[in-house]
């Protein structure tokens, strides 16, 4: 049978864009800016944008950086017979720890020269702030150079999410996020991407996450889910981000067993990096963080958006599901009179109706209140009403449960202070 052919997007008039009876069609248009940091900016006058990391030296290699030739390769280098390499997988990626003292199995007067040369320290905790349940933990972590970065680790009924983070800082310079305030410092090293979960799961098996408890005989606890939502733009830091998602899917003990079906790859929106994942034949789950259906709009709320339109990250965000069969979530942070008018949650159905039918997820966030700051979170009937129009027009829609606001841990909040 021969397929549909896609309606072609269209301009919106504004005689479709004001309804004069919606509670959301009031004529109030707050523009972004930053507040508090000024954001740097090209001579043009535009959002500096950083796809590149500056020349910076990387951590040192480490056993989660290798593939597990590599590790083979390592330990026979070491003068150790290749089995070694099993058994030193099954401590980090099984018992999460790279502490020479539970490495009985190993050769005594071997120990600590191994960790020394395969397990440099990565990630030093610096501090963490937990929820008053103790069912949220954000971690704030000290790298190898003194960088900064936060993870973030919550329960939810049936499963454990890690927040991680993939770059120091952020180069995509959106005015509502603390990460990016500070630019990009440098990438994450694939290491220092898989040490982020190994952490969480040591500090879950020694019961410091809280919440339910485990029955006995279930097996025993860890996370469950990843969202790649904390610090930087995982999809401009590629290479790595790719190689630590392979780490957590491996089987263990060669990896971390995990469902490429429980990990999201979240983006402001890199087209041709979402074309490349699409292509990695690795089922992840994938998140357009879009925050504004309009050019006009998302030009200055996500200016990565001068580069690569609505209408190209969608049709890219489309192509994704084809390719993978995998439905796509759209991230999108509803902000008091800049984003949740009515008329651009119509414009945002017709968008996504306009590809298809089932393809799409939309995930309306409450952003984190501020008095009187520009950045405020829409009032309960207006996202209400921006739900209802959504699911109106066919479109799923599920209002995001943030959690970890009381400890800056929520979306956008991470700015890795002391």
């Amino acid at each position: 049978m021969a397929s549909t052919p896609r309606p072609q997007s269209r301009p919106t008039s504004g005689a479709e864009q004001i309804k004069a009876t919606s509670v959301t069609s009031r004529a109030r248009q707050v523009r972004p800016a930053a507040e508090g940091w000024d954001q740097a900016r090209t001579p043009e006058g535009r959002p500096l944008l950083q796809f590149k990391q500056p020349r910076v030296t990387q951590p040192p290699k480490h056993w989660a950086d290798m593939t597990q030739d590599e590790r083979v390769a390592k330990v026979k280098e070491l003068g150790l017979p290749a089995f070694r390499a099993k058994q030193l997988n099954t401590h980090y990626f099984t018992h999460y720890t790279s502490d020479p003292a539970d490495m009985t199995d190993l050769p005594k007067e071997r120990r600590e020269e191994l960790v020394a040369e395969l397990f440099p320290p990565l990630l030093t905790e610096v501090k963490r702030l937990e929820t008053d349940n103790g069912d949220t933990i954000k971690f704030l972590w000290r790298l190898f150079d003194g960088a900064l970065v936060e993870s973030v680790l919550m329960r939810y009924p049936g499963r454990i999410t890690l927040c991680v983070s993939s770059q120091c800082g952020c180069g995509m310079n959106c005015p509502f996020c603390a990460t990016g305030q500070a630019g990009l410092t440098r990438n994450m090293s694939t290491a220092e991407i898989v040490d982020q979960v190994v952490a969480a799961n040591r500090a879950i098996a020694r019961g410091e996450l809280r919440g339910s408890k485990r029955a006995e005989g279930d097996p025993a606890e860890r996370v469950t889910n990843i969202v790649f939502m904390g610090m930087g733009e995982p999809l401009a830091n590629y290479k790595r981000v790719m190689a630590a998602l392979r780490t957590y899917v491996e089987p263990q003990p060669n990896g971390l067993g995990m469902s490429a079906r429980n990990i999201t790859v979240s983006t402001v929106g890199l087209v041709p990096a979402i074309r490349k994942l699409a292509e990695e034949d690795l089922p992840v789950t994938f998140a357009l963080s879009l925050h504004a259906p309009d050019d006009e709009l998302r030009d200055d709320l996500i200016p990565v958006n001068d580069r690569w339109k609505v209408d190209e990250a969608l049709d890219a965000a489309y192509e994704y599901y084809e390719k993978t069969g995998r439905r796509v979530s759209i991230e999108y942070a509803l902000i008091k009179d800049m984003n949740d008018h009515g008329w651009r949650a119509d414009l945002l159905a017709r968008k996504l109706n306009a590809r298809g039918r089932g393809w799409v997820h939309v995930n309306p966030i409450p952003l984190n209140p501020t008095p009187g700051s520009i950045w405020t979170a829409s009032e309960k009937d207006v996202t209400a009403e921006f739900i209802d129009r959504l699911e109106s027009a066919g479109i799923p829609a599920t209002l995001r449960d943030t959690r970890g606001e009381e400890i800056d841990g929520a979306c956008g909040q991470l700015a890795a202070t002391e």
